[in-house]
């Protein structure tokens, strides 16, 4: 099958691979119609996710057709299209049972390399690294499915694929950053990152009773998509002072809740920002924390603070005295994918929302490369790319 193959920084090519295999009882074999790059994939293109190896398959936002099943797999049958979460869960251990399916204790066979840096593992990921169980990803043909008696999720056939392929991930990320904030009646929240997860966490956030929204990126396309299709009041962070915005906007009181959708590559405009450059090219620092310390400094008092997006490693300078003394609230974690999908199936089908909106480009498998290269330096105008088998 053709799939494509990481083989280093900036390094990504559509290779031939072998076809995946069934390999246990719990496995399925999924033809790919639909399969998508992810800002998470950045993060390997870029170069900050370690124990990648060459030749491994990215992707982690995939859908597709079944077209074989191990024994034990009774939820789905050989023609349905389903759609696949990104985290990979057992359905039966502790974590799991209490529907923290990103937590799973049985689905990452190497544990043990997370465990020496972060304490514990999280479960499984397709497609991202060795760290999270070296699972080959969905860029490609066909993917092995481990656990699909529990993972997958039938779609009806009067859904297309872009309405339904984000299910995957970013739409669940999205709401889950939203459902983490705590939104009453009447709140303001405020979203750092105007992607294509900042875009879900903005349209969740109205879904679960926001009053306001207010988001901050600065590539124009971003910024006019989530003032158009999600309603958001948007703000370059290059042109303004973002805690000086907050508080005129909120009459000084700041944001009931802050999202920070941007994560581990962070770009910033003040000192602190060339600081965290500097310490990341030298591997003093793993991460580049600036958004997160504008939404510590600009979450009101009391306020809740939602991390969407990925942080890997260590950061520094980090506000921590004005995030306890200000009493903040902190929800944070890979998504429980699992736990959303009927959920937010449900308001698809019933019209709520359309997640197609963030399809800018839909390419080819065979031009995955260029994809990438897009996607990463935002040309094109390019907010999310869908490739097609």
């Amino acid at each position: 099958m053709k799939a494509v193959c990481w083989h280093g920084t900036n390094d990504v090519r559509v290779e031939t691979v072998p076809d995946p295999k069934i390999i246990n009882p719990r496995d399925a074999i999924i033809k790919i119609t639909s399969t998508a790059i992810c800002g998470s994939d950045l993060h390997i293109y870029n170069g900050y996710i370690p124990t990648m190896q060459s030749g491994d398959i990215l992707g982690h936002e995939f859908m597709g057709e079944v077209v074989e099943l191990g024994s034990a797999v009774k939820n789905v049958k050989v023609g349905d299209r389903v759609v696949v979460p990104f985290t990979i869960s057992c359905g039966s251990c502790f974590f799991c049972q209490r529907d923290l399916w990103s937590l799973c204790d049985n689905s990452n066979p190497n544990a043990w390399m997370v465990e020496l840096q972060m304490g514990h593992s999280p479960a499984g990921l397709f497609g991202y690294s060795h760290l999270f169980g070296g699972y080959a990803g969905g860029q490609a043909e066909y993917a092995r499915v481990p656990f699909a008696d529990v993972g997958l999720l039938k779609i009806p056939d009067n859904l297309p694929d872009e309405q339904v392929l984000f299910l995957t991930d970013i739409f669940p990320t999205g709401y889950m950053a939203a459902e983490n904030c705590n939104i009453k009646p009447g709140d303001i929240v405020a979203v750092w990152g105007c992607g294509p997860v900042g875009q879900f966490a903005i349209k969740s956030a109205y879904m679960l009773g926001a009053e306001r929204v207010i988001a901050f990126d600065r590539i124009p396309e971003r910024l006019k998509m989530a003032k158009e299709q999600c309603n958001a009041e948007v703000f370059n962070y290059e042109e303004v002072n973002i805690g000086e915005a907050l508080k005129e906007m909120t009459g000084g009181r700041g944001p009931d809740a802050c999202i920070d959708a941007v994560g581990m590559e962070a770009h910033g405009t003040d000192l602190m920002a060339f600081y965290d450059q500097v310490k990341q090219a030298v591997r003093l620092e793993t991460d580049r924390p600036t958004a997160l310390r504008q939404v510590i400094v600009s979450a009101a008092k009391g306020g809740h603070v939602s991390l969407a997006g990925v942080y890997g490693g260590f950061l520094d300078k980090i506000p921590m005295g004005s995030a306890m003394n200000k009493g903040l609230t902190f929800k944070m974690g890979q998504t429980h994918v699992h736990k959303y999908l009927k959920p937010l199936l449900e308001r698809i089908q019933n019209g709520e929302i359309d997640p197609s909106f963030v399809i800018t480009h839909t390419l080819p498998l065979e031009q995955a490369s260029h994809g990438y290269e897009i996607f990463k330096h935002k040309k094109d105008s390019c907010i999310k790319v869908v490739l097609k088998p």
